[in-house]
């Protein structure tokens, strides 16, 4: 297996830092800010890309402070059995955040949902094997837990989705919905197994300013009334949100918390999609974000609120310190129009149109209204996509 080591610093860590930690998946939206979390806090950190010459993705990470005395790239694919053998072998804790993803897949049992489930229980193998791993951490979603016919107003650890229904349905994203499903369930059986460690966060859909180059797939998701990505429409419905720095500084915590076990709930927000569409009416005018939504959308006027109970990680003592979806979007939508994702207003109010990029994708462009329900996609193969729901 390919490397590529910053320093012999970055290797090999010292006796002043922690670690050495890996994440998979370090480029995407959520691992790249993990990346920077990690180092701020003094760890070593083996970061896990497809290709660490991609000088485009990996770039962001190698800028980051203290990269070059405690960063090293490592190439692994979840497709690969084994290629994360090498960077998990003699690290102490396992930050697992990648997973494959493609919403227009032709073949989604293949190309999405085997491959996560695969790929899951080969990292959990080589923990094992490796027997210096305390403690792995996997980045799950509320789409594990809260996805069924009837929904109910509360859900938490206790609840899992529905993967018939998933399948019989075939939503949006059902094919996520379903790989993160059966990869967590098949986590924590062999981590039971075996006597380790894992914990798992159920994430809810995660809002904020981010690292990597491109369009993250959570940001399609949630940018979806600004962009008019009306296939989104659904996940947006009775949704629930967390800010990306609170959800990394949950990873460290849980990694770190010596009573930390089993599933948590990260979520500090709650709300539908009309209260979501007039927040972002009023603070963004610029853009055209629907008043109504038409019959046959499958939004009903009188949505209630369906909560995601973050009791048990607030319990542990951790505090969300971003609680208000305003916050939340505007650290988005700043850094969105900071990188050239999204114009500075709609078309037919400024001279351009919503064009909303795929990191390794064409543009998508969504008119004022307009009809991107067929085009869009998130980028296929790995990557670290949160999405709620």
């Amino acid at each position: 297996m390919a490397e590529v080591v910053t320093t012999p610093a970055a290797m090999n860590g010292g006796a002043s830092v922690k670690g050495p930690v890996v994440v998979t998946g370090a480029s995407g939206f959520v691992g790249s800010w993990l990346v920077m979390k990690l180092l701020q806090a003094g760890y070593t950190v083996r970061a896990t890309v497809r290709d660490p010459a991609n000088v485009v993705k990996t770039k962001p990470l190698l800028d980051l402070p203290g990269a070059t005395e405690r960063l090293s790239l490592w190439k692994a694919d979840l497709a690969v059995e084994g290629s994360f053998d090498d960077a998990i072998r003699g690290c102490t804790g396992v930050f697992h955040v990648a997973t494959p993803m493609d919403f227009e897949s032709k073949d989604p049992e293949n190309e999405v949902i085997k491959p996560t489930v695969e790929g899951m229980i080969s990292i959990m193998r080589a923990c094992k094997e490796a027997g210096t791993v305390r403690r792995i951490v996997f980045t799950s979603s509320a789409g594990t837990c809260n996805i069924e016919e009837w929904r109910k107003p509360v859900y938490d650890e206790d609840n899992w989705t529905d993967v018939d229904f998933c399948r019989r349905v075939k939503m949006t994203g059902w094919m996520y919905f379903v790989s993160k499903t059966l990869a967590e369930k098949a986590a924590l059986a062999y981590a039971a197994e075996h006597g380790m460690e894992l914990v798992t966060i159920i994430t809810t859909l995660v809002v904020g300013p981010f690292l990597s180059t491109g369009m993250p797939p959570s940001m399609i998701t949630a940018l979806a009334l600004v962009t008019g990505n009306e296939a989104h429409y659904s996940i947006l419905k009775q949704v629930q949100f967390v800010h990306l720095d609170d959800l990394c500084d949950a990873h460290i915590f849980l990694f770190e918390h010596p009573a930390a076990a089993g599933r948590y709930v990260c979520s500090s927000c709650d709300t539908t999609i009309h209260d979501l569409a007039a927040m972002l009416r009023d603070r963004y005018p610029e853009y055209d974000i629907p008043e109504r939504f038409p019959a046959g959308t499958g939004i009903e006027d009188d949505l209630q609120m369906v909560h995601m109970s973050a009791k048990k990680l607030q319990d542990l003592g951790f505090t969300f310190r971003y609680t208000r979806m305003e916050d939340m979007y505007d650290d988005a939508i700043r850094t969105c129009r900071e990188k050239g994702l999204i114009p500075l207003a709609a078309a037919g109010r400024d001279d351009g149109s919503a064009s909303v990029r795929a990191p390794g994708e064409r543009d998508v462009t969504a008119t004022a209204g307009g009809d991107v329900s067929a085009p869009v996609r998130a980028p296929g193969g790995e990557t670290d996509v949160t999405i709620g729901a």
